[in-house]
């Protein structure tokens, strides 16, 4: 089969390599109909996850058709249509037992790994480092997929692949990120980055009764977070943020703050170049700006969410702002299958229409060159999806989104 394959900071290709195999009774085989390249893929392009190793398989947004189930699999059967969520549980542990999956037991492998980093192992995720387990990812023709009964969730025809694609992390990694600020109706809820999860994460609180702000300096990220979520905006190039926010609420600024840019969040001035080089150097593992700004502009007894991926150490974190406001932190790798099922009622109910964020489609083959169109944000790129299916001389196609101006 084809698969987009990492090779270093910077290198990834589309290589021949064999197809995936059931190994375990509980395994299934996925042929994925559509892949995505997810903005957390990009610490791995970047090189700022450790544990990769050369050859690896790269992707955890994929969905597809099951072809091949192992001999204990109950829930599905060869050419069920499926959405497979990112982080891999075993559905009996504590933590899955709690809805908690994303700190699942038994599904990381290498859990020794992360332990020795961060005292505790999580779960396993597809296509994303030794230390999460060393699986094969989605970026691919065929998947293999771990606990079959537990993950992959049947999805209706009439629902397009487009549509519900983002239910396997992007979705979900918003909508936990609103939940987790508690919202009450009329809360004032801002948004660091308006790229897709944060465009989630927008859209999720708004449908839990906040009024929203989303901040960033890409003018299609800032046109997508008006249309889409029907979010205020801040281009942080224009603005000082803090100046604008601490002005909400009578002076009370936003009774949440919610972090979905993550370990390389661009910054001004003299702290975004001194994160930027303290990361160059080592002096850090990841960049932080995103975070400081909303420790520092959230409002007294507020709530700082954090779906943006960290994975190491940050330098000039501000625990004294965060003490002397009584603030409270919620963060994580999401619980997706928590939230799978009723996102999934939503789409159909018309709620949203998901595959909005899409910007550029592209056969498998195209990978490569597209993992820096998105990285450096050229040609408006917000999303990028991948079809297997589709030939690899199939041109790129760049979309240009509108809604109505009610919407």
């Amino acid at each position: 089969m084809k698969a987009l394959r990492w090779h270093g900071t910077g290198d990834v290709s589309v290589d021949t390599v064999d197809d995936p195999q059931i190994l375990e009774p509980t395994d299934c085989i996925i042929e994925t109909t559509l892949t995505a390249i997810c903005g957390s893929d990009l610490h791995l392009y970047d090189g700022y996850i450790p544990t990769m190793e050369d050859g690896d398989i790269l992707g955890h947004e994929f969905m597809g058709r099951v072809v091949e189930v192992g001999s204990e699999v109950q829930n599905l059967k060869k050419g069920d249509r499926v959405v497979v969520p990112f982080p891999i549980a075993c559905g009996h542990c504590h933590y899955c037992n709690t809805d908690q999956y994303s700190l699942c037991d038994n599904s990381n492998r290498n859990g020794e790994m992360q332990a020795e980093a961060y005292g505790y192992a999580a779960a396993g995720i597809f296509g994303y480092s030794h230390m999460l387990g060393g699986f094969d990812g989605g970026q691919a023709e065929y998947v293999r997929v771990p606990y079959a009964d537990v993950g992959p969730m049947k999805v209706p025809d009439s629902l397009t692949d487009e549509q519900v694609l983002f239910l396997t992390d992007i979705y979900p990694t918003g909508y936990q990120a609103a939940v987790n600020c508690d919202i009450e109706e009329g809360d004032t809820v801002v948004v660091w980055g308006s790229g897709p999860v944060g465009l989630f994460a927008q859209i999720s609180a708004k449908m839990l009764g906040a009024n929203v702000i989303g901040i960033d300096r890409e003018p299609e990220r800032l046109r997508m977070a008006e249309q889409f979520a029907g979010s205020a905006t801040i281009n942080f190039e224009d603005e000082d943020v803090f100046e604008k926010l601490k002005g909400l609420n009578d002076g009370r600024g936003p009774d949440a703050c919610i972090d979905a840019v993550g370990l390389e969040a661009h910054g001004l001035g003299l702290t975004g170049a001194a994160q930027k080089v303290e990361q160059t150097l080592k002096l850090q593992t990841d960049r932080g700006t995103a975070l400081i700004e909303a420790i520092q502009s959230c409002g007294k007894g507020g709530t700082v969410s954090i779906p943006g991926v960290y994975g190491g150490v940050i330098n000039h974190f501000n625990i004294g702002a965060a003490f002397g406001k009584g603030l409270t932190f919620k963060m994580g790798q999401t619980h997706v299958h928590k939230y799978i099922k009723d996102l999934l009622k939503h789409i159909e109910a018309g709620d949203l229409d998901p595959s909005y964020i899409i910007t550029h489609k592209a056969p498998l083959a195209k990978a490569p060159e597209l993992y820096e169109t998105f990285r450096d944000k050229k040609d408006d790129c917000v999303k990028v999806v991948l079809d297997p299916s589709w030939n690899d001389d199939h041109e790129v196609e760049v979309r240009t989104q509108k809604v109505d101006a009610e919407a």
